[in-house]
């Protein structure tokens, strides 16, 4: 079973989802940008300053742009299995994309590499433990030995009373954010019916049984986590 089996990439093929999709993370995930900005000093530890990078599910372009940025030596692969998301990457980037190639596909499909990191942010969540577990097999099969890889999607305690409350929180924080209530709503019981979230023990088990050492938590804000571990 790979990614290709996940219900969630049809969401992302609806162009006027992919189109306003870049106004939403920000809104949802607390430190949104500064998630970013840890990645590339986690990356800048391990990475030369040309180093060649991928970036898994990339579509709608906000880490390739903030990487970009950030480091004019590194190149990027982006990959995503929604088109119209990676239009709306294609047209975010402007100018760096010369720097940047897009694989529509899968990362199973994808150049072998070798990269020199790697990162998947907000997207593993979309997919079961043996998909996850398979998707980063994937990922760290394309990286150089000792390379990094960084990662961060929703993972919080799953036993029903904490569950709960960082449920409500998630929501919270949405409308505190600006977010309308009922689709602050709507978000949380996406999380709530329709997406395989673990206790963030169990994500760590999937990366390090997927061929990663040294997995360390970084990120932690309410109802998301964020890990750096590196090729074996």
């Amino acid at each position: 079973m790979t990614e290709k089996s996940n219900s969630f990439v049809e969401i992302f093929n609806d162009p006027e989802h992919a189109a306003q999709y870049a106004d939403g993370p920000s809104k949802f995930v607390p430190g949104f940008h500064d998630l970013h900005r840890m990645a590339g000093v986690l990356i800048r530890e391990h990475a030369p300053s040309n180093a060649h990078v991928l970036v898994h599910g990339a579509g709608g372009g906000l880490e390739l742009e903030a990487f970009a940025a950030e480091n004019p030596g590194w190149t990027f692969l982006g990959v995503d299995p929604a088109k119209p998301m990676l239009d709306e990457a294609r047209t975010r980037l402007g100018d760096l994309n010369e720097r940047v190639s897009l694989h529509h596909g899968y990362v199973d499909d994808a150049p072998a590499g070798p990269f020199d990191a790697a990162t998947s942010f907000l997207t593993l969540h979309f997919l079961n433990a043996a998909e996850r577990r398979e998707t980063v097999s994937e990922i760290v099969r394309r990286l150089k030995p000792g390379a990094p890889f960084v990662t961060a999607h929703c993972s919080f305690p799953q036993d029903t009373k904490r569950r709960d409350a960082w449920l409500t929180r998630h929501r919270a924080f949405a409308i505190a954010s600006g977010i309308d209530a009922e689709v602050a709503e709507h978000g949380r019981k996406t999380i709530s019916d329709s997406i395989e979230v673990f206790d963030p023990e169990i994500d760590e088990k999937i990366l390090r049984d997927a061929g990663l050492s040294d997995v360390t938590l970084f990120y932690s804000a309410f109802t998301w986590r964020g890990w750096i571990g590196r090729a074996e």
